[in-house]
């Protein structure tokens, strides 16, 4: 009997037990001009996973600001709030740093203004207490690909950047990403041969364009996505349809929707 030994360039998704942590606000920074980087520690960091650039976790906040904050509990059932609490608001965020020695997580978020999270970050102080969920898989892309290419708007620049680090000196790497102002635009920590092309933000098919318009390298790729989901919706086709590229080595995210609160979907 023979066995196969997998690719080293398959992807793997990864199950991870469902929990939620309770965790505190350590320090906040400005990391652009409509990015705030918060940095949250506690002692239900211990155990903590996140496997893949592309995992996203469940931050939790106060139903209303200045409530207490309540968490799902274990129970017969699964996860479930105590009777008569209210649901804590809940958003999607890229885990952008975990150091496990340190007992510290950074996750960065995008201020527009509008949103409950973005309102949230704007007005944390050190002290303050949120929930995180997850992430409860991962979506794990091999570092061998010859070329790794990233493209999205500013809500993918966390996970751009982290996979830029997580990237060998192997490695080529091409970001395309979309921002409305310049100055959330910012320099890159790799060691992979990087390209970065900035798109000013325009009509919804911009990135699509963007990235339709490269010439890709030879060799063995791999192409990530994430954004608004109409603009995603464009890049897949650009990527797919229009450069080729078999669906197997395509992922594209919608981190939000246009008219939509909360929306996180895979295209």
């Amino acid at each position: 009997m023979t066995t196969s030994t997998p690719s080293p360039l398959t992807v793997e998704r990864v199950r991870h037990p469902i929990q939620v942590r309770r965790l505190q606000v350590q320090r906040i920074d400005r990391v652009g001009a409509n990015f705030l980087r918060v940095r949250f520690s506690g002692d239900a960091l211990r155990g903590f996973v996140s496997a893949s650039f592309d995992d996203h976790a469940k931050l939790m906040l106060p139903a209303q600001p200045g409530q207490p904050l309540v968490l799902p509990e274990p129970g017969p059932d699964g996860l479930a709030l105590p009777p008569g609490a209210d649901r804590p608001a809940m958003r999607d965020y890229t885990p952008r740093h975990f150091d496990a020695a340190a007992g510290v997580l950074d996750i960065e978020f995008v201020l527009h203004g509008d949103g409950i999270a973005s309102r949230w970050a704007e007005a944390a102080r050190p002290g303050d207490e949120v929930g995180l969920g997850g992430p409860r898989g991962s979506f794990i892309v091999p570092t061998g690909f010859d070329w790794h290419l990233l493209a999205g708007d500013e809500t993918a620049i966390p996970a751009i950047a982290r996979r830029l680090e997580e990237l060998p000196d192997t490695a080529q790497a091409i970001a395309v990403i979309e921002t409305g102002d310049a100055g959330d635009r910012r320099g890159f920590t790799t060691r992979a041969r990087l390209q970065t092309h900035w798109v000013q933000s325009g009509p919804v098919d911009a990135l699509a364009r963007a990235v339709a318009a490269l010439t890709l390298p030879a060799g063995e790729g791999f192409a990530w996505a994430a954004g608004e989901a109409a603009s995603m919706v464009a890049v897949r086709l650009a990527l797919v349809d229009g450069q080729g590229l078999d669906k197997s080595r395509v992922r594209a995210s919608a981190y939000w929707k246009r008219g939509s609160a909360g929306h996180h979907e895979t295209l």
